[in-house]
Protein backbone atom coordinates (compact mmCIF):
# COMPACT_ATOMS: atom_id res chain seq x y z
CA UNK A 1 0.00 0.00 0.00
CA UNK A 2 1.86 3.07 -1.28
CA UNK A 3 -0.26 5.60 0.60
CA UNK A 4 0.64 4.24 4.06
CA UNK A 5 3.40 6.80 4.86
CA UNK A 6 1.13 9.60 3.63
CA UNK A 7 -1.76 8.25 5.66
CA UNK A 8 0.34 8.06 8.83
CA UNK A 9 1.57 11.62 8.27
CA UNK A 10 -2.00 12.79 7.77
CA UNK A 11 -3.13 11.05 10.97
CA UNK A 12 -0.12 12.44 12.87
CA UNK A 13 -0.84 15.98 11.72
CA UNK A 14 -4.61 15.81 12.29
CA UNK A 15 -4.77 13.96 15.62
CA UNK A 16 -6.32 16.31 18.21
CA UNK A 17 -4.31 14.62 20.96
CA UNK A 18 -0.75 15.65 21.62
CA UNK A 19 1.75 13.06 20.40
CA UNK A 20 5.34 12.95 21.60
CA UNK A 21 8.31 10.71 20.84
CA UNK A 22 11.50 10.68 22.93
CA UNK A 23 14.77 8.94 22.18
CA UNK A 24 16.66 6.77 24.70
CA UNK A 25 18.35 9.89 26.16
CA UNK A 26 14.91 11.41 26.80
CA UNK A 27 15.36 14.07 24.15
CA UNK A 28 12.39 15.11 22.04
CA UNK A 29 12.51 13.39 18.68
CA UNK A 30 9.02 14.13 17.31
CA UNK A 31 5.94 16.15 18.26
CA UNK A 32 2.72 16.58 16.39
CA UNK A 33 1.10 19.99 15.82
CA UNK A 34 -1.52 19.37 18.53
CA UNK A 35 1.13 18.90 21.24
CA UNK A 36 3.05 21.98 20.07
CA UNK A 37 -0.19 23.94 20.32
CA UNK A 38 -0.85 22.62 23.83
CA UNK A 39 2.69 23.65 24.80
CA UNK A 40 2.18 27.03 23.09
CA UNK A 41 5.09 26.75 20.71
CA UNK A 42 6.10 25.49 17.27
CA UNK A 43 7.05 21.84 16.73
CA UNK A 44 10.49 22.74 15.39
CA UNK A 45 11.37 24.61 18.61
CA UNK A 46 10.87 21.39 20.61
CA UNK A 47 12.82 18.92 18.47
CA UNK A 48 16.16 17.93 20.03
CA UNK A 49 15.44 19.51 23.42
CA UNK A 50 15.62 17.54 26.65
CA UNK A 51 12.11 16.48 27.64
CA UNK A 52 12.82 17.43 31.26
CA UNK A 53 13.62 20.98 30.14
CA UNK A 54 10.19 21.29 28.54
CA UNK A 55 7.97 19.09 30.73
CA UNK A 56 9.75 19.06 34.09
CA UNK A 57 9.44 15.69 35.79
CA UNK A 58 9.83 12.88 33.24
CA UNK A 59 9.93 9.98 35.70
CA UNK A 60 6.97 8.27 33.97
CA UNK A 61 8.73 8.41 30.59
CA UNK A 62 11.91 6.90 32.05
CA UNK A 63 9.91 4.18 33.78
CA UNK A 64 8.13 3.25 30.54
CA UNK A 65 11.42 3.12 28.64
CA UNK A 66 13.60 1.45 31.30
CA UNK A 67 11.03 -1.13 32.43
CA UNK A 68 9.49 -1.66 28.98
CA UNK A 69 5.97 -1.03 30.34
CA UNK A 70 3.00 1.12 29.42
CA UNK A 71 2.36 3.88 31.94
CA UNK A 72 -1.03 5.55 32.17
CA UNK A 73 -1.06 8.84 34.04
CA UNK A 74 -4.63 9.65 34.99
CA UNK A 75 -4.16 13.37 35.52
CA UNK A 76 -1.20 15.71 35.39
CA UNK A 77 -1.14 19.47 35.56
CA UNK A 78 1.57 21.49 33.83
CA UNK A 79 1.30 24.93 35.42
CA UNK A 80 3.79 26.51 33.01
CA UNK A 81 1.31 25.83 30.19
CA UNK A 82 -1.91 25.97 32.26
CA UNK A 83 -2.46 22.50 30.86
CA UNK A 84 -4.21 19.55 32.47
CA UNK A 85 -3.72 16.22 30.66
CA UNK A 86 -4.17 12.49 30.84
CA UNK A 87 -1.16 10.65 29.40
CA UNK A 88 -0.47 7.20 28.04
CA UNK A 89 3.25 6.50 27.73
CA UNK A 90 4.58 3.40 26.03
CA UNK A 91 7.98 2.13 24.87
CA UNK A 92 8.84 1.05 21.34
CA UNK A 93 11.91 -1.08 22.11
CA UNK A 94 12.80 -1.95 18.49
CA UNK A 95 13.13 1.77 17.74
CA UNK A 96 14.72 2.67 21.12
CA UNK A 97 12.07 5.30 21.71
CA UNK A 98 9.25 6.03 24.09
CA UNK A 99 6.02 7.58 22.85
CA UNK A 100 3.24 9.39 24.62
CA UNK A 101 -0.31 10.46 23.92
CA UNK A 102 -1.46 13.61 25.73
CA UNK A 103 -5.23 14.01 26.05
CA UNK A 104 -6.12 17.62 26.90
CA UNK A 105 -8.43 17.67 29.92
CA UNK A 106 -8.02 21.38 30.70
CA UNK A 107 -11.58 22.43 29.89
CA UNK A 108 -13.09 19.58 31.94
CA UNK A 109 -10.69 20.30 34.80
CA UNK A 110 -11.59 24.00 34.81
CA UNK A 111 -15.31 23.20 34.72
CA UNK A 112 -14.89 20.79 37.62
CA UNK A 113 -12.89 23.41 39.54
CA UNK A 114 -15.54 26.06 38.88
CA UNK A 115 -18.27 23.67 40.05
CA UNK A 116 -16.32 22.90 43.23
CA UNK A 117 -15.87 26.63 43.87
CA UNK A 118 -19.60 27.21 43.31
CA UNK A 119 -20.40 24.41 45.80
CA UNK A 120 -18.08 25.97 48.40
CA UNK A 121 -19.65 29.41 47.91
CA UNK A 122 -23.16 27.95 48.15
CA UNK A 123 -22.31 26.12 51.37
CA UNK A 124 -20.84 29.33 52.82
CA UNK A 125 -23.93 31.32 51.84
CA UNK A 126 -26.25 28.70 53.36
CA UNK A 127 -24.25 28.81 56.60
CA UNK A 128 -24.50 32.60 56.70
CA UNK A 129 -28.28 32.48 56.16
CA UNK A 130 -28.72 29.84 58.87
CA UNK A 131 -26.53 31.83 61.28
CA UNK A 132 -28.58 34.98 60.59
CA UNK A 133 -31.85 33.11 61.11
CA UNK A 134 -30.56 31.70 64.41
CA UNK A 135 -29.66 35.22 65.61
CA UNK A 136 -33.12 36.50 64.66
CA UNK A 137 -34.79 33.56 66.41
CA UNK A 138 -32.71 34.23 69.53
CA UNK A 139 -33.65 37.91 69.44
CA UNK A 140 -37.34 37.03 69.05
CA UNK A 141 -37.10 34.51 71.87
CA UNK A 142 -35.41 37.14 74.04
CA UNK A 143 -38.15 39.67 73.29
CA UNK A 144 -40.85 37.10 73.97
CA UNK A 145 -39.13 36.24 77.23
CA UNK A 146 -39.04 39.90 78.26
CA UNK A 147 -42.69 40.52 77.40
CA UNK A 148 -43.72 37.27 79.10
CA UNK A 149 -41.88 38.33 82.24
CA UNK A 150 -43.47 41.80 82.10
CA UNK A 151 -46.91 40.22 81.61
CA UNK A 152 -46.33 37.92 84.59
CA UNK A 153 -45.33 40.85 86.81
CA UNK A 154 -48.40 42.80 85.69
CA UNK A 155 -50.70 39.83 86.28
CA UNK A 156 -49.21 39.21 89.72
CA UNK A 157 -49.89 42.87 90.60
CA UNK A 158 -53.48 42.53 89.41
CA UNK A 159 -53.92 39.29 91.42
CA UNK A 160 -52.43 40.96 94.51
CA UNK A 161 -54.71 43.97 94.09
CA UNK A 162 -57.76 41.70 93.74
CA UNK A 163 -56.77 39.79 96.88
CA UNK A 164 -56.60 43.02 98.86
CA UNK A 165 -60.02 44.02 97.64
CA UNK A 166 -61.51 40.69 98.60
CA UNK A 167 -60.22 40.94 102.18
Amino acid sequence: MNSTPGLWKLLWDRDPNGLLVLDERMNIKLVNPALAELLRTEPASLIGRAAAEVLGDIHDFKKAYDENVEVTVRERYYPQFDLFVRKVIFPVPDEKIVAAIFVDMTREWKQRSELEELKKQTIQEVRQVVDKQMRVVQEIAGLLGETTAETKVSLLRVVEALRREIR
